[in-house]
């Protein structure tokens, strides 16, 4: 049912759309508590729902860049939904409990499926995929993708005698990564014995 937005929500809707940082902040402060005590009550552990609360306001932000994107619920309602959504998806992953079985503390509205599920799964599948990996993999890849190291400095820090001996490695890893997001992307969890074999 369509729920007419009071004129402070409006006015924070527009806030968040233009980029507004503090107003983000605010927002995140404010609905913090509602969706992580959910997690927990629904056999979640701190970090789970601290991760699951950092996906929901990115989904959350996603949703508002879409054209034509209209909120006819509270923000705080909103929020406290995609959250749920989102630990349902990960309830399902490790069978812990169905549908029925959650414990709503707050109203919610069904989040329809849409393209952001499968960013979503793949999110899920390279972050599970790259904790997968021992060291020194892990990091290489990490220093070279996310942090802009170049091979030079990776070549230094990780103590390989030339950069061309540090690239095979980097590759190696990188093989190992793909295998491993795959696997988890399939919902097969592999594990670190299996990636060794390689």
């Amino acid at each position: 049912m369509n729920q007419v937005q009071p004129v402070a929500e409006i006015q924070v809707l527009e806030l968040l759309q233009a980029g507004d940082d503090k107003t983000l902040k605010v927002v995140y402060r404010q609905n913090y508590q509602t969706v992580v005590s959910f997690i927990l009550n629904n056999g979640g552990s701190l970090q789970e729902a601290k991760d699951t609360y950092q996906e929901t306001i990115i989904v959350f932000c996603e949703k508002l860049k879409q054209d034509g994107f209209e909120l006819n619920c509270s923000i705080k309602t909103f929020l406290y939904s995609i959250g749920r959504r989102l630990w349902l998806k990960q309830l399902k992953r490790k069978s812990r409990f169905t549908t029925e079985e959650l414990n709503d503390s707050e109203d919610y509205l069904p989040i329809e499926e849409d393209k952001t599920d499968e960013r979503e799964e793949q999110f899920y599948a390279m972050n599970q995929a790259l904790e997968q990996l021992g060291e020194p993999c892990r990091s290489i890849l990490k220093d070279f993708y996310i942090n802009g190291n170049s091979m030079e400095e990776i070549t230094q820090k990780f103590g390989y005698t030339n950069a061309d001996n540090a690239k095979n490695q980097k590759y190696k890893c990188l093989k190992r990564l793909k295998k491993s997001f795959f696997e988890v992307f399939n919902n097969g969890l592999v594990t670190n014995e299996e990636l060794q074999r390689d």
